[in-house]
């Protein structure tokens, strides 16, 4: 099947004019860091007076669909359900009921389907916008009104189901930091009744070879900067696993790093050569991540470690029965969090093949009876995994 197509522009146009609506008070202000890409999953919402909020934002309303225009490929799309306030990086379309539902719309923006055009079609390298004359001329398939729901329909099951995987990944988040706390208690209390010694008694915190964002030498061994993997580029060897620290960005957390073979940007630091007759690698991530980096770190609007305040550590000797206790719960915590990732990734895959076939008009009501099932079957148990 072949669906007639037509522009953004004639059937979800931007909304130009303000809302007269009242906006409620306190209301929702959107922006996009509250937005995660490609899922369009949202964070809590940021509630406001509506007479402080900034005159460069806009009203909403839930005839609308929410569409980010700067970085197009982190694919950030919201339906909202509810009206509020809006960062103007945010377009306001406005799909014609009489011919696009909103939530068609929505999974359409979120699909490989459209992604493949919205890559192509940006300007400027440092923050990069979609090019909105030619956003506007994009033809999508438009299906009859009562076709949309029926597709809508299979997509929402779907939908819910990745929301399963993502509640359910949440919660393991939670679960080793909660076994750290009710083993070891306080951190700092610990320091009072175990014997400590500085990061560097421990391991050698160091800087290793670095590579910095413009060489690119792609010979398939990961990178790790700031925010984690960034990319798989050229290579280190290293005889141990080793521990990262990110240094810069919005979050300074750890990293268990260990393929034979790695490099970090300058945003991290490896802490190598952990000597484990002290303290595992598994409670010195644990330590680090929920208080030991929490006094070292320094500035407000970009969050740095510099390994002079990292030397400043204070690493306590747990008794070697916790220590092992501890060790092997995170093992076995980190093994299930593993297999989740696995099962996480398959559902993705399972969602976008679901989101292609919808728009490319093979979603039928026979394929749906049948394989559509079997489909939605296997994501189930991906959630569950």
């Amino acid at each position: 099947m072949i669906y007639p197509t037509d522009t953004f522009g004639r059937v979800a146009p931007a909304e130009t004019r303000r809302i007269p609506s009242t906006p409620p008070n306190p209301c929702w202000l959107l922006n996009l860091d509250q937005i995660e890409k490609e899922t369009g999953f949202l964070g809590t919402p940021e509630l406001t007076d509506p007479s402080s909020a900034s005159a460069s934002t806009y009203a909403f309303t839930t005839d609308h669909v929410l569409y980010s225009k700067l970085r197009p490929n982190l694919n950030k799309v919201v339906c909202p359900d509810r009206p509020g306030l809006c960062t103007t990086e945010l377009i306001r379309m406005r799909p014609n009921p009489k011919r696009l539902r909103r939530a068609f719309l929505t999974f359409y923006l979120r699909s490989e389907y459209y992604m493949g055009f919205a890559r192509q079609v940006v300007a400027g390298a440092k923050m990069p916008r979609m090019v909105m004359d030619r956003f506007w001329l994009h033809e999508m398939p438009l299906p009859l009104l009562a076709e949309q729901d029926r597709i809508v329909e299979i997509l929402n099951q779907a939908d819910a189901l990745r929301q399963k995987r993502r509640q359910a990944d949440a919660l393991s988040q939670r679960i080793l930091p909660a076994l750290f706390n009710e083993m070891f208690g306080d951190v700092m209390a610990a320091h009072e009744n175990w014997p400590s010694k500085g990061i560097t008694e421990v391991c050698w915190p160091r800087q290793w070879p670095t590579i910095s964002g413009k060489q690119l030498l792609p010979k398939g061994y990961p990178v790790f900067g700031a925010n984690g993997l960034i990319g798989y580029y050229d290579s280190f060897n290293h005889e141990h696993p080793t521990i990262a620290i990110t240094c810069r960005g919005a979050t300074c957390g750890t990293i268990n790093l260990t393929p034979p073979k790695c490099y970090l940007t300058g945003n991290a630091m490896a802490l190598d050569d952990l000597d484990e007759s002290l303290v595992t690698q598994e409670f010195m991530i644990a330590f680090l991540e929920s208080r030991g980096l929490q006094d070292v770190i320094t500035g407000a609007a970009q969050p740095q470690i510099t390994r002079t305040n990292l030397e400043k550590v204070k690493i306590p000797l747990v008794p070697s029965d916790l220590l092992m206790k501890f060790t092997e719960g995170s093992k076995s915590l980190n093994s299930a969090r593993s297999n989740a990732a696995t099962a996480a990734a398959t559902l993705e895959i399972l969602f976008q093949t679901l989101l292609h076939r919808a728009f490319d008009g093979s979603l039928t009501a026979k394929w749906r009876e049948g394989q559509g099932k079997e489909l939605l079957q296997e994501m189930e148990y991906h959630s569950k995994r």
